[in-house]
């Protein structure tokens, strides 16, 4: 066999793997969205959900998953922002250095439901929070910490050693030429990372049946005092995502409709994360053109 028909059939064959994964993709995407799309309607966008049945709307639920991603990224970007400058920038090539990057890699491959549980017994039992939509924020913060570092990492590595140079050169101080130069070539590639992380952490489910809880008490929504306990902004109070209250109908609801209620919630909740993927792509090119002057 020569090497034109080695490469032929190499191609044929790679081509029909990825053709096989994206037709399966699409698949599963138009199941899910055919299946859930017809029950989908305003008021089951903003209805309230009946605590016993699960029968009702997924507005609470909706508002509690973004609610709980604003926190969340509030707590996990300059935390990853502050380590991955740490580790592209200022840390040396030692055992130190190899021993936080394999700490890195090993939380990142914890299981969700671990992360889950282990908030669970840090911060509901231990510290006695309870469920509560900062419970599961900080246990989604060490869930998302090691993916954020390393997007982080990588994107300031990737920006080319003489865009350091031409900083210091013009006497600009490290410091200086990280915020002024680096940063501002690295936001692209950083931007799209969290963007696809807030997309990771708002179809989560395992880890915030633990410590978010599985309830999603009556909010009084023309309330915004973060410290009553009515308000929906009241971060120690019991908050039921949109991936949890899927897990639940499922399981434990017994509306009539319940198979109809999963497949909407199911189909905005895709929806959801395609929108995160397709802003995440988005933004990203536009920063880049932005900071490149590209067309």
């Amino acid at each position: 066999m020569n090497a034109k028909r080695t490469d032929f059939i190499a191609t044929v064959v790679i081509d029909l793997i990825v053709a096989s994964v994206v037709g399966i993709l699409f698949f599963l995407l138009a199941y899910i969205l055919t299946a859930g799309l017809p029950h989908v309607s305003w008021s089951f966008l903003t209805g309230a959900t009946d605590a016993f049945s699960g029968a009702g709307g997924i507005g609470v639920q909706l508002f509690n998953s973004f609610y709980l991603l604003v926190l969340t990224m509030l707590i996990s970007v300059p935390i990853s922002l502050g380590a991955g400058i740490y580790l592209a920038e200022y840390a040396k090539d030692n055992w130190r250095t190899s021993l936080i990057r394999s700490a890195i890699e090993v939380l990142s491959s914890l299981p969700s439901v671990v992360v889950g549980l282990f908030g669970f017994l840090l911060f509901v039992v231990k510290f006695k929070i309870g469920f509560s939509v900062i419970s599961g924020s900080i246990a989604l913060t060490f869930f998302n910490l090691p993916l954020l570092t390393r997007n982080i990492e990588e994107s300031l590595s990737a920006v080319s050693r003489s865009q350091r140079e031409a900083g210091l050169s013009l006497g600009l101080s490290k410091w200086k030429t990280e915020l002024g130069i680096i940063l501002p070539v690295a936001l692209p590639g950083i931007v799209t990372g969290i963007v696809l992380s807030a997309g990771r952490v708002f179809g989560e489910a395992a880890a915030l049946i633990y410590t978010a809880g599985q309830s999603a008490p009556v909010t009084n929504f023309a309330d915004w005092n973060p410290m009553d306990p009515a308000s929906p902004l009241n971060p120690f109070r019991p908050a039921e995502t949109l991936a949890v209250h899927i897990w639940k109908v499922n399981t434990e609801g017994l509306a009539s409709n319940a198979a109809a209620l999963s497949a909407a919630a199911s189909a905005v909740l895709i929806i959801a994360v395609l929108l995160f993927n397709l802003g995440a792509r988005l933004l990203g090119n536009y920063l880049y053109r932005r900071v490149t002057a590209s067309k």
